[in-house]
């Protein structure tokens, strides 16, 4: 297992359930982090609590083309170049078609699909320059398995496995690592918004998920995890 003490690890999405416990767990490591989220406040907390500078965290709104080249620019100008690249943002609008409006349908492509994409397009080129990396981004379990209510969901996440498998396509001849995790149901934050019965008590703890992405994070530099499957015991789709 490689070791995280030193490695400067991007994590976006920081301020939610799961991205929340994963940045605690690599601060323990010794990672030397960065972190943004949506929530201004949130985040100058949590970093306040992992003990970081002003130079290691920022608010922005990942959908935005401008927003992010501003960002990257800041944190490599700033921080460095990650090594390391962890996508734990996104939202979920689980809705019956003739109930889903095009605005909610859009919203959904653009924090799931669009954000991920000008997050890699402005980071991947460091890593290209480095010729070696790691692109972590959580597809989900409805990544590859439909379910009823969900179509805006699916339609972004199939969409990034799509297009982060592409992309590998690109990078063969680098030392640059995608891995894809599909995850289950989370006892998270991310149910609160959503209009669904759904039994809490048996879905992953989300510090239980976060630490599959900590333990990603060190995977070997002789080979590479493509995908890692993380489902509740009651609810295995895949």
């Amino acid at each position: 297992m490689e070791k995280l003490n030193g490695k400067k690890v991007f994590v976006a999405g920081a301020t939610g359930g799961i991205g929340s416990a994963l940045v605690k767990l690599l601060k323990q490591s010794g990672a030397d982090l960065f972190i943004t989220g949506r929530n201004s406040q949130k985040l100058e907390e949590l970093a306040q609590s992992l003990g970081l500078s002003d130079l290691q965290f920022a608010q922005a709104d990942l959908t935005k083309a401008d927003q992010v080249a501003a960002l990257s620019q800041q944190v490599i100008s700033n921080w460095g170049a990650p090594e390391i690249l962890v996508n734990a943002s996104g939202i979920g609008i689980i809705k019956s078609v003739d109930l889903l409006s095009v605005e909610e349908f859009t919203q959904t492509l653009n924090a799931n699909l669009l954000a991920p994409f000008l997050l890699v397009k402005v980071f991947l080129p460091s890593m290209k320059e480095a010729k070696k990396g790691l692109i972590i981004n959580i597809p989900g379990v409805l990544g590859k398995v439909p379910m009823a209510g969900a179509a805006a969901y699916s339609a972004s996440k199939y969409g990034l496995l799509g297009m982060m498998q592409s992309i590998r396509e690109e990078l063969k001849r680098t030392e640059i690592r995608i891995t894809n995790i599909f995850m289950g149901g989370v006892d998270s934050p991310f149910w609160d918004t959503i209009d669904l019965k759904v039994q809490k008590e048996k879905m992953i703890r989300e510090e239980e998920a976060a630490r599959s992405i900590w333990f990603l994070c060190q995977q070997p530099i002789s080979g590479v995890v493509s995908e890692m499957v993380l489902q509740p015991f009651n609810h295995q789709a895949i």
